[in-house]
């Protein structure tokens, strides 16, 4: 009679359209960021990898405020890898609660270094503002509220002998909010941390005429580890002439320690082994290399990933 009844479930279920979920099944949350950002695109991306190359696997993809919001959910298991910059994760695993974590983030594992994230300021020409010093007495949105891309914020204000308090008003705002804004002549500039060619600031240059404010070079020296000098070439935006200097840190993929290794394994193992669908999803994608997938990881990795590495004679 179990059997029976079982056996009627899964026909009812079948008939009303619902898929019957096998008990194998792998949930694989990916956390990435706002939809107008990098992470989010990378996110679709690695779900799909995921999907297609993962037995058993059920990827979805969270849009999320990213870094900060990220590392928290996966210390909570709301998540199952994610996206991350390389200072918030280090802010994370010390439990810094000026950076969003009320106590050492310990159950964070790696999985791999990725990308370099550029701080990206970019001003109206009509503000005139051209260097981090013009920002003073100007209106510039930050980020949301403690997430990665704000934290980069304070630290560079923090490196050039400025704060918040220098400018005229100061917005905590997302990437494409911010960019409308702009758009309206209700904000002289906003602070990116992202990929080249982010799409919120491809649409912003194509939309009205702006100046890259330059990062100068005794900033990032202050700024220190895990920053490093970068470059953002020219004709990177739409009316840009010109390299301008600026600021990176590395972004990274991070899970939790308790994702099974076998997960872990293949999520790192995917991940290198299907870079070219990772690139057509944004061009950022092509920063990533296994050769580097190891470089300034500031947590433990994950035993998974690790045998990876090992398989690919890098440990």
């Amino acid at each position: 009679m179990i059997k029976r009844s079982l056996g009627a479930a899964a026909i009812a279920a079948t008939a009303m359209g619902v898929a019957m979920v096998p008990a194998k099944a792998e949930f694989i949350n990916v956390l990435t960021g706002g939809t107008s950002g990098v992470y989010y695109p990378l996110g679709v991306a690695l779900s799909k990898i995921y999907g297609d190359k993962i037995e058993g696997a059920r990827p979805q993809v969270q849009a999320t405020k990213a870094s900060v919001e990220n590392l928290n959910l996966l210390q909570q298991g709301k998540g199952e890898i994610g996206f991350a910059l390389g200072d918030s994760v280090k802010l994370a695993w010390e439990g810094d609660a000026e950076a969003g974590f009320k106590a050492p983030l310990t159950k964070l594992r790696g999985i791999a270094a990725i990308y370099p994230n550029y701080i990206q300021i970019v001003a109206s020409k009509d503000s005139g503002i051209t260097d981090l010093a013009g920002l003073k007495g100007k209106s510039l949105s930050v980020g949301a509220a403690k997430s990665g891309t704000e934290l980069n914020a304070r630290a560079i204000f923090a490196a050039a002998g400025m704060g918040y308090s220098d400018l005229s008003k100061t917005e905590y705002l997302p990437f494409a909010e911010s960019v409308e804004l702009m758009k309206n002549r209700q904000l002289d500039a906003t602070l990116q941390s992202a990929g080249l060619g982010v799409a919120s600031l491809k649409d912003l240059a194509t939309s009205v005429p702006v100046n890259m404010v330059a990062v100068p070079e005794d900033v990032v020296t202050k700024l220190g580890a895990p920053y490093i000098a970068a470059t953002i070439p020219a004709g990177t935006y739409e009316g840009q002439s010109a390299d301008v200097p600026t600021v990176a840190v590395v972004n990274f993929l991070i899970t939790h320690e308790d994702v099974s290794e076998e997960t872990a394994y293949q999520m790192t193992k995917q991940l290198f082994e299907n870079l070219p669908e990772m690139v057509a999803a944004h061009a950022a994608a092509r920063a990533i290399s296994l050769d580097n997938a190891l470089t300034g990881m500031p947590v433990p990795l994950h035993p998974g990933a690790e045998r990876y590495y090992k398989e690919k004679g890098l440990m």
